[in-house]
């Protein structure tokens, strides 16, 4: 299935249960915030060692599944009623960032695109 299946299918399942007057930008924006926070929940307080394995564990692993999920048919829903094209959007963020990230100045490091170049911080 493509993106644009998967918004209609959010589409058709929002309009079937009349949700679509609760998707509104500001909703579906906030309800994509708190879904990322129960994201966040499950590796809050971990190690990075034992974040690296969380889908080693088939009952956590299942609940990161449903998470992202849930991130993501938030992400498509918001996008949809915004009229986005999310990868049309992505394609030109990613050159925007390969041009404020440029291989020789930020291999291998955490910098923002501000601080590249600096050797001293």
């Amino acid at each position: 299935m493509t993106l644009e299946d998967f918004q209609r299918r959010l589409r058709d399942f929002a309009d079937e249960r009349d949700w679509q007057q609760f998707h509104t930008p500001k909703n579906l924006a906030m309800a994509l915030a708190g879904e990322a926070g129960e994201l966040l929940e499950l590796f809050q307080w971990l190690t990075p060692e034992q974040s690296s394995q969380i889908m080693a564990d088939p009952a956590t692993g299942e609940k990161v599944r449903h998470e992202l999920a849930d991130v993501l048919a938030y992400l498509l829903r918001l996008a949809d009623v915004l009229e986005i094209d999310l990868m049309a959007a992505l394609d030109e963020k990613m050159t925007l960032n390969a041009t404020k990230y440029p291989v020789e100045l930020a291999k291998g490091t955490a910098r923002k695109y501000d601080q590249l170049g600096q050797e001293d911080l």
